[in-house]
């Protein structure tokens, strides 16, 4: 049993190989070639453009593949969706696509933009946002370079953005946002329907979430004597709760936890503080909640 799987080329593409990198699924891509190998016989890759991800996995070609959801509501086709990927080409958050005005046009909201022409690449969900407000308007495709549209070809745009960066340094003011979208994994249908393939989709989404949520955080041990064990306590922050394990020596215990790698260095010292002893932080592959 294989299963075929549709990896974003593009923008996402490197960020994506990242994550299947940190999951523990190496994918080797040569160039000039759509397809890829990877360190899992069962799983091969092919590399298709985030924007027609869905059409392939809705046909058949692929069984399941990474996509931003963005690209699945605007085909209008109906796969299933896996799981949430809460990642982008820059960052770990989520995107926004935005209706987005000159600096100095007199627009300051969508109804105000009545008979206007807007420029954008996400057509079906653009007009359906202005038709939810009974405001008119031509939405044109724009295959690229959106930004520099207005005001000459178009009145406004409907641009995606991480940072809103690209948006300020053409001159543009965003009045909305029409959509926030994020990566996931979807899948065929017929392919779900197949337990082993199923089973398959299901455990790559876990290892992709479980690198994703190790991320940022680290481990921290520590020994402490029973008596002070409710001080070190005290200061951890945790998941749920910290493993508290007994020591050869009755009077000690072993406390192990996870926390935020930006915090290491105020809780460490607060650790040895509350007469914490042997303390070691260890980086984290993978956290699965």
């Amino acid at each position: 049993m294989k299963i075929r799987l549709g990896i974003p080329k593009g923008s996402l593409q490197e960020a994506t190989t990242q994550l299947f990198a940190r999951a523990g699924l190496s994918i080797f891509i040569t160039s000039r070639s759509y397809f890829a190998t990877t360190g899992d016989p069962e799983i091969e890759c092919m590399l298709i453009r985030a924007q027609e991800m869905a059409r392939y996995v809705e046909h058949g070609v692929l069984d399941a593949g990474l996509t931003g959801l963005d690209w699945v509501v605007e085909s209008g086709l109906e796969v299933v969706t896996v799981s949430d990927l809460i990642y982008a080409k820059q960052s770990r958050g989520k995107v926004r696509w935005v209706l987005a005005v000159p600096e100095d046009s007199p627009y300051q909201r969508a109804e105000d933009l009545d008979n206007s022409i807007v420029a954008t690449e996400l057509v079906s969900v653009t007009r359906k946002y202005f038709e939810s407000k009974n405001v008119a308007v031509q939405v044109e495709f724009s295959w690229g370079a959106t930004e520099v549209k207005p005001p000459m070809l178009a009145d406004a745009i409907v641009e995606v953005t991480e940072t809103g960066s690209s948006l300020k340094a053409n001159r543009l003011r965003i009045i909305d946002t029409v959509l926030e979208s994020n990566t996931q994994i979807i899948a065929n249908k017929k392919a779900w329907c197949d337990s082993d393939k199923r089973r398959k989709i299901e455990n790559l989404a876990l290892m992709l979430r479980g690198a994703m949520d190790a991320q940022d955080r680290v481990g921290l041990m520590l020994n402490v004597r029973k008596q002070d064990l409710a001080g070190v306590l005290a200061v951890l922050p945790a998941l749920k709760n910290p493993t508290i394990s007994t020591l050869s020596d009755e009077d000690w215990v072993a406390v192990n936890t996870i926390i935020e790698e930006s915090t290491a260095w105020q809780i460490i010292p607060r650790l040895k503080e509350a007469k914490g002893q042997g303390i070691v932080e260890y980086p984290l592959n993978k956290v699965v909640m």
